[in-house]
């Protein structure tokens, strides 16, 4: 009997017992994939989307005008499934100001979340504008300028935003809202646009957050919030109750390089830490997965929807297959992504291939 308990502990204690490295997953960046017209280049690209018929959406702070203060930096491009342009949608729009993200919905509607204005706007997909939330400051204000960040922050507004980041939608077609830097918290409204609730405020304790900069949902209509700043992917239910957080805790390489200044130091990192989420998005399918991007040291991660990270992609760097903070990312299949880069001025379309490497894939299984 002594022998069976010794061999028992023996073999949980072995490394075929102990936890496996999180793997990396082979995959391919399509190079120059966007054909962008004469005279035109992107700036720094924050939101990446695609719709049904696979056209890819592109939100950029190029085209700006005016100056560094109250400019207006956002322009919202359409590209067809093979990378070639196709048009420019709400062309001097009053909401553009400084983009943020653009997601699509099932309908193919095309939604935009603007920093600057503290607007979300709805267009159908021919390009007009069907619903607007948030109200942008009025250039006539003594009063207007850029926002301010007093500790602790003035009392959230309902129907309004402060640097507002992102949006997402759940099955019954109601829209949630992550409003964002100042604000931290989670608006929902109805199908119809009106207001249902809020959640969320400042802080790190289970629904706080601390720069609520991403949001998705998943077919049973759970939503996840990339609380960046805490490091953390939170899940509620769509009313907005706690469910669990999942953290990223694959090491750092000791030669991981941010792409400028000194690496992060402190417990954790916050923004800037391994594995915060800067971006997440949720794949289609019977089984689908997470993807979550941080900004150091540059990687993209694939988790279960329980938060078990599968694998992970990619570097700093500003060569193809390495990224300079991916601000959002599209996954229209489980191994098929587009990221959307603030500091490479670029749209990467990947493809991974988790067959080549020891990583189990829903299709390969």
């Amino acid at each position: 009997m002594k022998a069976c308990v010794i061999g028992l502990l023996l073999m949980i204690s072995s490394p075929a017992w102990a936890q496996r490295p999180v793997p990396q997953i082979p995959f391919d960046s399509v190079p120059n994939f966007l054909k962008l017209p004469p005279d035109t280049y992107l700036g720094e690209v924050s939101g990446v989307a695609v719709n049904s018929k696979g056209h890819v959406f592109v939100f950029q702070r190029g085209n700006t005008n005016g100056p560094a203060y109250a400019a207006a930096a956002a322009q919202l491009l359409e590209f067809g499934a093979d990378g070639k342009f196709i048009r420019e949608i709400g062309h001097n729009l009053y909401a553009w100001s400084f983009a943020h993200t653009v997601r699509i919905d099932k309908q193919d509607n095309i939604w935009v979340t603007d920093k600057g204005s503290d607007m979300v706007i709805k267009f159908t997909p021919d390009g007009r504008v069907a619903m607007v939330f948030g109200r942008k400051q009025e250039a006539s204000d003594e009063g207007t300028g850029p926002l301010k960040h007093p500790k602790p922050p003035l009392p959230a507004v309902d129907g309004m935003f402060r640097q507002v980041t992102d949006v997402t939608w759940d099955p019954a077609g109601n829209t949630y809202i992550s409003d964002g830097y100042i604000n931290s918290r989670v608006a929902k409204v109805d199908k119809d646009g009106t207001w249902l609730k809020s959640w969320g405020e400042p802080g790190d304790g289970p629904g706080q957050f601390n720069t609520p900069h991403s949001i998705a949902a998943d077919a049973k209509g759970n939503i996840y919030v990339a609380d960046r700043g805490n490091r953390r992917i939170q899940v509620f239910d769509p009313d907005g109750t706690f469910i669990r957080e999942m953290k990223i805790d694959v090491p750092v390489p000791d030669d991981a390089q941010p792409w400028f200044g000194p690496k992060p130091t402190g417990a954790g990192g916050g923004t800037m830490g391994g594995g915060a989420p800067w971006a997440i998005c949720i794949s289609p399918g019977p089984t689908q997965y997470l993807y979550s991007a941080d900004a150091y040291p540059g990687r993209v991660y694939k988790l279960s929807l329980d938060g078990n990270v599968l694998g992970y992609l990619g570097t700093t760097g500003r060569q193809m297959k390495e990224f300079g903070w991916i601000h959002e990312i599209a996954c229209p299949a489980e191994n098929s992504l587009y990221v959307a880069e603030i500091l490479n001025w670029r749209v990467q379309k990947l493809q991974l291939h988790p067959d080549r490497a020891g990583h189990t894939s829903a299709s390969n299984r």
